[in-house]
């Protein structure tokens, strides 16, 4: 199962957050956690390195905080991705030194190789505009109540 980790989803939240706000500047670690009920040193963590991916820039000061380093637009999910959990692996050779015991004789490798980089090349596609566009969820409100709410 390909699954993100927990460091990760968070770091996309917080950039959507701050894609949402790029107009009204910059954002707290403390404001992010607060409204997405991160825990603080964590999300702190998760957004220097961010910080030191490029991908977000940090103001100190009593007005500062964190922006885009750079338009959405121009920042993937990939980006996102990498900068917190390394590079994107599909099995334990998918890495460049090719460490596995079976590395020689695995008749999968080299297909795997090309599903990895299927998805790279999808997460690559996805930029953080994209996940901005998209509504925040709605309240979980019971499938009637939304159906004859329009009545």
């Amino acid at each position: 199962m390909l699954r993100l980790s927990k460091k990760a989803d968070y770091a996309l939240m917080a950039m959507k957050h701050l894609a949402l706000r790029d107009d009204r500047g910059s954002s707290s670690a403390r404001e992010i956690a607060g409204q997405y009920d991160i825990p603080i040193e964590l999300l702190a963590k998760v957004l220097q390195r961010l910080v030191r991916g490029g991908l977000l820039a940090s103001q100190q000061g009593t007005r500062g905080g964190y922006q885009l380093a750079r338009a959405p637009s121009l920042i993937s999910v990939a980006d996102v991705i990498q900068a917190i959990d390394g590079p994107v692996t599909v099995t334990a050779c998918s890495t460049d030194e090719g460490t596995c015991d079976q590395y020689e004789k695995c008749n999968v490798r080299d297909p795997l190789w090309r599903v990895r980089e299927r998805i790279l090349s999808a997460l690559g596609e996805c930029t953080i505009a994209e996940l901005a566009a998209d509504p925040p969820p709605t309240a979980d409100l019971p499938k009637t109540a939304v159906l004859h709410s329009s009545f």
